[in-house]
C-alpha cells in the first residue's frame, strides 16, 4: 500500500510539472526572445492599448514614442509587435 501512494504521488508530480510548469518555462523563454528581437524603429502596442514606435531602447527599459510625446516604460509592458506583421500583409 505505501508503494501505491508513493506511484501515485510521483504521478501527481509528472502531471502537474507537463501540465504546468513547462509551458510556463516555454512562455517565458518566448517573451525574452521577444523581448530581445525589439529594435528602434519598431511599431508596437503595449499591453496598455498604447501604439506607438520605438524611439529608444535601454537594458530594461524603452522609449515609446506616440501622437501625444514620448514615453518610457518596461519592454515586459510591449504586447506586439506590428512592423513584421504590417510587412507581411504587403
Amino acid at each position: 500500500m505505501n508503494n501505491t501512494i508513493l506511484i501515485q504521488l510521483a504521478l501527481m508530480v509528472g502531471v502537474f510539472y507537463f501540465l504546468i510548469i513547462m509551458p510556463q518555462r516555454k512562455k517565458i523563454k518566448q517573451e525574452k526572445n521577444f523581448e530581445s528581437g525589439l529594435k528602434v524603429g519598431d511599431k508596437i502596442i503595449t499591453k496598455s492599448g498604447i501604439h506607438g514606435k520605438i524611439a529608444e531602447l535601454g537594458e530594461t527599459t524603452i522609449v515609446v514614442e506616440t501622437m501625444s510625446g514620448k514615453l518610457k516604460m518596461e519592454k515586459s509592458a510591449i504586447s506586439v509587435e506590428l512592423s513584421s506583421k504590417l510587412k507581411e500583409a504587403k
